[in-house]
């Protein structure tokens, strides 16, 4: 029989008033279910934080940085699993029954495939070629919304405070641990950022930032170099 979860949601946000009322409406089933939702704003002047309080369990401030914020989250958390949802990013209908199923496993974590919101063939190939990526290499991208059981987690001191890539190296660190237990029911990831810079122009972004990455280039520069391109979008 699978094991039953103790699961805690941790949400980082930052200006997302436009979407953060859909976002926690959707884990509804898993408050409901008994599990909480943590969202972690990193200072919105947009009234983020405000919309979100009565639709999770807990908001909680703390400084800028999806690490740092997850971190914070974490670090208030109640579940003996965590999972670390980006806003625009919605988790499947099964999602607690996939969870139970992991928590049965061996595994000291795991991601879920991802599907991206656009309708155009081409985000359907973006997709598989990001979730084939995983299973070969192993590393999980925040988009996949990432679990890991709380133990491992701790021991291994959580996120490092990178401004970019914290997802890339915990998974790395998580790795020598056990291989990621893979859920094959997708999470909905918003193409919108594809959708601003352009579906080839972020691919080639991303897959550039990830070479300098793994040649050992400062996250720090990568960060710079990210917002540079955003910016000039």
């Amino acid at each position: 029989m699978p094991d039953p979860i103790s699961l805690s949601i941790i949400v980082p946000v930052w200006r997302e008033a436009a979407g953060i009322e859909s976002a926690l409406k959707a884990l509804k089933p898993v408050r409901d279910a008994g599990h909480e939702v943590i969202v972690v704003d990193a200072g919105s002047d947009d009234g983020t934080a405000t919309l979100a309080r009565p639709l999770c369990d807990r908001v909680v401030q703390s400084g800028k940085g999806r690490a740092v914020q997850m971190n914070a989250g974490a670090e208030l958390a109640r579940g003996r699993l965590l999972l670390f949802l980006h806003a625009d990013t919605r988790l499947p209908e099964d999602a607690l029954r996939q969870l139970e199923g992991f928590m049965a496993s061996g595994c000291a974590w795991g991601r879920f495939d991802v599907r991206l919101s656009g309708r155009r063939t081409l985000y359907r190939v973006i997709a598989w070629f990001m979730n084939w990526r995983s299973r070969l290499t192993g590393i999980c991208t925040g988009d996949q919304a990432l679990f890991v059981r709380r133990d491992a987690f701790e021991a291994l001191g959580g996120f490092q405070p990178l401004p970019l890539m914290e997802d890339v190296e915990l998974s790395r660190r998580l790795g020598l641990v056990s291989r990621p237990f893979c859920v094959r029911s997708p999470v909905i990831t918003d193409s919108r950022r594809w959708e601003t810079l352009g579906p080839w122009r972020t691919i080639f972004l991303m897959w550039r930032l990830r070479w300098r990455y793994w040649r050992g280039e400062s996250p720090e520069s990568l960060a710079k170099a990210y917002r540079s391109d955003v910016r000039n979008a």
